[in-house]
């Protein structure tokens, strides 16, 4: 069956008419009646929300047309000894990366005989190198934090950097200093695998969640090849390929001994996923299930060893923020706009990253739920700090909202913000 054809059975079958409808999920009659007739193809969200209205537990939302994009790409590395990591800093700030064979690189002529090398290290050495451990790991702390501030951009040399650095320092060192200098740049690797997504390169996303892979592993750490699942859940996420998203998401959950941490952020991609599909009772459970497990490791890292927190470092309560997330995308708008304003009250002042991204989210809700005052007002106040971060994923949002708005386009608030909004977003594509 149809998805307009079921939509109006289950109307009729409520006694509900279309301007109730349209009333209920804020769009308009017209679009609703060419919808029923199979004129139009439904939005996923608005799939979502008439599988909310008529309780249809993913059932009608499952009927929508398949809008997915093709599975994202699988990482590709080449060996330790034959990859060459090649980096290209232009005087206009301006950079440009890109791995490849030995081979490849001599033949292009990328590598340079007066280039710089590590060589292996006397006892004394090695022990002055433990003693610089602690200012790496602040030094990434301190780069996350600008990552807050900073386009990816403008971050991801000094990331780049600083992970083959660590690294190189690793093969030339022995016992516990060499394994925790590559659980370290695995830390750096898999935030540049986020920075990468974050500036829109799926595909560069991946390549490094995958050198983070294996440096942990190299370190004695099993256990990032499962955050990667959840990592390449977020790039599904966002192609709203809800089946991919679980998918990945259970595999990640699969191992007992994986570390708590990574089970419950594992736990909310799923929960993510089933919104996306409309699964109101699996996206509960998950959510639960997330609750459970990351409460047990605030803040936990990839393993007992490891340092930097894992996943986000900016939000008291991950699970909190994406129980609202996800009950925007199942339609329940004044809960999630209730629980997104408590948490993104909670981010530090200075995430500004964070505090956009969910920012975005919030007037996304606004605007879905039909409040288009409030949705102007906070898009309004994202614009500029969305321009400074350069992120995907707000943009993104902010497509979104974009479109929410069009479809009020004589409400005076929408009339005075939509120019911004517009140019901005063509601005962020350039």
């Amino acid at each position: 069956m149809m998805f307009g054809e079921e939509l109006r059975r289950r109307r009729i079958a409520a006694n509900m008419s279309l301007a109730t409808l349209a009333k209920n999920v804020h769009y308009s009659k017209g679009h609703l009646s060419k919808i029923e007739n199979g004129a139009k193809i439904p939005a996923p969200g608005l799939a979502r929300r008439c599988d909310t209205v008529f309780d249809a537990g993913g059932e009608l939302a499952a009927l929508a047309p398949d809008r997915t994009r093709p599975e994202a790409p699988t990482e590709k590395s080449f060996d330790d000894e034959g990859e060459v990591w090649s980096m290209v800093l232009l005087p206009d700030g301006t950079s440009s990366f890109q791995p490849m064979a030995r081979r490849e690189a001599v033949l292009a002529g990328a590598v340079s005989l007066l280039g710089l090398s590590a060589r292996p290290r006397s006892a004394a050495a090695q022990a002055r190198m433990e003693n610089t451990l602690p200012h790496y790991s602040a030094l990434f702390d301190h780069t996350r934090h600008m990552g807050q501030l900073l386009s990816p951009g403008t971050l991801l040399p000094t990331l780049i950097t600083q992970a083959h650095s660590l690294s190189g320092i690793a093969k030339h060192s022995r016992g516990p200093l060499r394994d925790d200098m590559l659980r370290l740049s695995s830390r750096y690797a898999e935030y540049a695998g986020w920075m990468a997504q974050e500036a829109g390169n799926d595909r560069a996303a991946l390549w490094w969640t995958g050198k983070a892979v294996e440096f942990a592993e190299e370190g004695g750490d099993p256990h990032l090849q499962a955050y990667a699942m959840v990592r390449r859940a977020l790039i599904t996420l966002y192609r709203d390929d809800s089946v991919q998203t679980i998918e990945l998401a259970r595999r990640a959950q699969a191992d007992p001994a994986t570390p708590a941490r990574i089970r419950g952020l594992a736990a909310q991609r799923e929960a993510q996923g089933h919104a996306l599909a409309g699964d109101y009772d699996s996206c509960r459970r998950a959510l639960d299930r997330a609750a459970e497990l990351l409460s047990t490791t605030p803040g936990g890292g990839a393993s007992p060893t490891a340092g930097p927190v894992i996943g986000t470092a900016t939000l008291s309560d991950p699970a909190a923020m994406v129980t609202g997330w996800c009950l925007h995308e199942l339609g329940h708008f004044d809960e999630a706009i209730r629980i997104l304003s408590r948490e993104i009250a909670k981010i530090p002042r200075d995430a500004v990253r964070s505090r956009t991204r969910y920012g975005a989210r919030l007037a996304l809700t606004y605007a879905e739920a039909g409040e288009i005052e409030k949705a102007c007002e906070l898009t309004e106040g994202l614009l500029a700090d969305a321009d400074v971060v350069e992120s995907a994923t707000i943009t993104s949002d902010l497509r979104r909202i974009a479109r929410a708005l069009a479809r009020r386009r004589r409400h005076p608030h929408v009339r005075q913000i939509y120019p911004q909004l517009t140019s901005s977003l063509q601005t962020m594509d350039i």
